[in-house]
């Protein structure tokens, strides 16, 4: 019988897989480990980002690579970006994920919000990765959302049984409290 990590990498990779298929604003363009534990997404997004003569300029792809260690779900998710975004929680070894990260998100939701951080639909002046890009942010808040599009797919309507939720279920990792472990209970 498969580990509960493992079968929570093989439902993400499910997951992933059935919610970004034929979406052009998201698409997974690799990964590693069977199931997956390296992912790279590329968003078809305008977002922002400094060239070497200091001017900020507009892109419209990214790359984002994310790894899931092996104390995942309890650990979030490192997510670092393989292309330059100039914002307020991205530096160039890692997005920051930490103040909203819990084992209940799915991996999914988590990339449409990187999404919508790259887009400046969503971002953090309090406490910044980088504070240059903070400041920029704060001073030039007419000129967001850089992008307005929807980043989310729209949603299926999916039905999960309760087979797919215990399949899923990572007994070894319940805890009470702990948000994922109260999702995963049927009734």
């Amino acid at each position: 019988m498969a580990s509960p990590r493992t079968r929570r990498l093989k439902l993400d990779h499910e997951t992933l897989t059935r919610r970004f298929a034929g979406w052009p604003v998201i698409q997974i363009t690799g990964s590693a480990g069977l199931p997956p534990e390296i992912y790279q997404f590329q968003f078809n997004l305008k977002g922002i980002y400094v060239n070497a003569a200091g001017e900020i300029l507009e892109r419209d792809t990214h790359v984002l690579e994310v790894q899931l260690s092996l104390e995942y779900p309890r650990r979030a998710p490192q997510c670092r970006m393989l292309t330059p975004v100039f914002h307020p929680n991205f530096d160039e070894t890692s997005v920051c994920i930490g103040d909203f990260w819990a084992a209940s998100e799915g991996l999914d939701d988590l990339v449409v919000r990187i999404g919508r951080m790259i887009a400046y639909q969503e971002y953090n002046t309090r406490s910044p990765l980088n504070g240059l890009a903070a400041k920029w942010a704060a001073e030039h808040l007419s000129l967001l959302p850089i992008d307005s599009r929807t980043v989310a797919p729209p949603l299926e309507e999916t039905v999960v049984g309760k087979n797919d939720i215990e399949a899923a279920a990572p007994a070894a990792l319940e805890t009470p409290g702990d948000p994922w472990s109260e999702k995963l209970h049927v009734t």
